[in-house]
Formats: C-alpha cells, sequence, structure tokens
C-alpha cells in the first residue's frame, strides 16, 4: 500500500496554486521573497538618504551631527553595493560552475513529475 492510496489526492490552497505545478512554485515563491527583501533594503537606503539629508540640514555647523550625516549616507552607500554585489557574485558563480548566468538568479526547480532537463552529478565530471 502506498501513500496516495492512505492519503489520497492533496491539492495546494488557493493562495499557493497561483504559483504554477510542483516543479515551478518554490522557485516562484523564493525569488518573490528575494525580490521583496531587496526591494525593502533599497527602499530602506533611500530612507536612510533622506534622514542624513535632514539631519545634514538641522545641524547648524555642529561637527557631530554633520559626521553623523556623512556616517548615514557612507553606511547606505554600502548597503546598496552589498546588495548588487550579491546578484554579480550569483551571477558569476551560476556562469562559473553551471554555464548560465542566470542558473542562481532564475533557478529551474523539478519536481518529481518533471524529469526533463535536471542536472545529475555526473555532468561535472565529464
Amino acid at each position: 500500500m502506498n501513500l496516495f492510496q492512505v492519503v489520497g489526492k492533496i491539492d495546494p490552497p488557493d493562495p499557493i496554486s497561483s504559483y504554477g505545478p510542483v516543479g515551478g512554485g518554490l522557485g516562484k515563491f523564493l525569488n518573490n521573497i528575494f525580490t521583496l527583501l531587496t526591494v525593502g533594503a533599497g527602499i530602506f537606503a533611500l530612507f536612510n538618504f533622506i534622514m542624513a539629508g535632514y539631519t545634514y540640514m538641522g545641524a547648524k555647523n555642529d561637527k557631530e551631527k554633520i559626521a553623523d550625516a556623512g556616517a548615514m549616507i557612507v553606511n547606505s552607500i554600502i548597503g546598496l553595493l552589498i546588495i548588487a554585489s550579491a546578484f554579480v557574485i550569483a551571477a558569476l558563480a551560476g556562469q562559473l560552475l553551471f554555464g548560465d548566468w542566470q542558473f542562481i538568479l532564475n533557478p529551474k526547480i523539478y519536481g518529481p513529475d518533471t524529469d526533463a532537463g535536471r542536472i545529475t552529478i555526473n555532468q561535472f565530471f565529464v
């Protein structure tokens, strides 16, 4: 007796079914999460730039406040560079390891019903 005879067919809930079949749903979901985090980090950096501007305008020749505003700007730029470099590093790793720039950035996750195009460990040692 197998599991399908005991449990029966289980359909995904409506919010999850919009992500497609088993093979593509997890990849699309994770892509949406990473996109949300990236956009959130960009909005946070924009907010920091605005706050640094207000801090600088309200400094009134106070050296400490001017230094704080400069530190906020530098930290925001460093954060944006880290976000951008993460995408560059992921693309380079995908090209070097798998021969495809988009392999890590847009993964294709294959489920039990989609064997076509699956990468095997033997392909790396040929």
